[in-house]
């Protein structure tokens, strides 16, 4: 498993799946000529994305990023429909490790659509519960109240099955919080309503998680953005606003979709500078 040290915070990358999504939705208006270039792309036009959340640690605290899209959790229809090829081996992760999923004490949420937050719960005697039983589960609070009454678009991704079990355990915020010293969630709203972001920082270093602002690093110009994307002026307002942040703070940029790269940094140029590879090449 790749790992990343932000100050004291270990940033550890869990196996949680992996979609094969088209790869024109997931680049919008941009050319296929174009975005080919930065991305690999199958004979079917999708290309690869990872569904690996990502463990934080700090001062004897757990914290997961996302949840990946669990395991036996979709039909037979939705893992073709959705290019999946592996799903979730959180468990078995958290175990090399040393860890339990009863050892995460909360799971940042940055919003709930399905490649997201499948991977929360689990089936047991014939029902679903809770795969996270002792984490509080952050997510905003206009997330949360789309999860549960999504409009004629959103009910496609929020699904009741992926909040029923888990209801008690969230706490939703409005605009920005601090879950821990040096790890914070700010809403951004553009690719969901309530979509928010991640940002680490601690003795002088600083990551972003960009969540699905920006999937992978194929998708670092502002412009570029999802068609699966709800407001997209938004998303390329907030990229632009959390960009500059980064380049100011030097940020490393940290991926759940990603099959290339787990974090990297670009120079002034917009070139990479630093990175971490996929399967552990650095």
């Amino acid at each position: 498993m790749e790992t990343l040290s932000i100050g004291d915070i270990t940033c550890t990358w869990l196996d949680g799946g992996v979609t094969h999504l088209d790869g024109g939705a997931m680049f919008g208006v941009v050319p296929r000529a174009l975005w080919t270039k930065k991305y690999p792309v199958n004979d079917k036009n999708q290309i690869e994305l990872r569904t690996d959340p990502i463990l934080l640690q700090k001062d004897g605290m757990n914290l997961l990023v996302e949840s990946g899209i669990g395991n036996g959790r979709l039909s037979e229809k939705q893992r073709r429909n959705y290019g999946v090829t592996e799903e979730s081996r959180i468990v078995e992760s958290l175990a090399e490790l040393g860890l339990k999923p009863e050892d995460i004490h909360f799971v940042l949420m940055t919003h709930l659509h399905f490649d997201h937050v499948t991977g929360l719960t689990a089936e047991a005697d014939g029902s679903l519960v809770s795969l996270f039983p002792n984490a509080k589960i952050i997510t905003s609070q206009i997330e949360w109240d789309e999860m549960r009454n999504p409009n004629i678009r959103s009910k496609n991704t929020y699904w009741k099955e992926n909040w029923e079990a888990i209801q008690e355990q969230v706490m939703p915020f409005e605009n920005k919080t601090e879950i821990i010293p040096g790890i914070s969630m700010h809403h951004t709203g553009g690719h969901s309503d309530g979509h928010s972001i991640i940002v680490l920082k601690d003795k002088g270093e600083t990551a972003v998680h960009m969540a699905d602002l920006m999937p992978t690093h194929a998708h670092q110009n502002a412009l570029w953005v999802l068609a699966f994307d709800d407001y997209p002026m938004t998303s390329i307002e907030h990229k632009q606003k959390w960009q500059a942040y980064a380049k100011e703070q030097d940020a490393w940029y940290i991926f759940y979709h990603d099959a290339s790269y787990r974090a990297l940094k670009w120079n002034d140029e917009g070139e990479i500078k630093e990175k971490v590879e996929r399967n552990g090449n650095k």
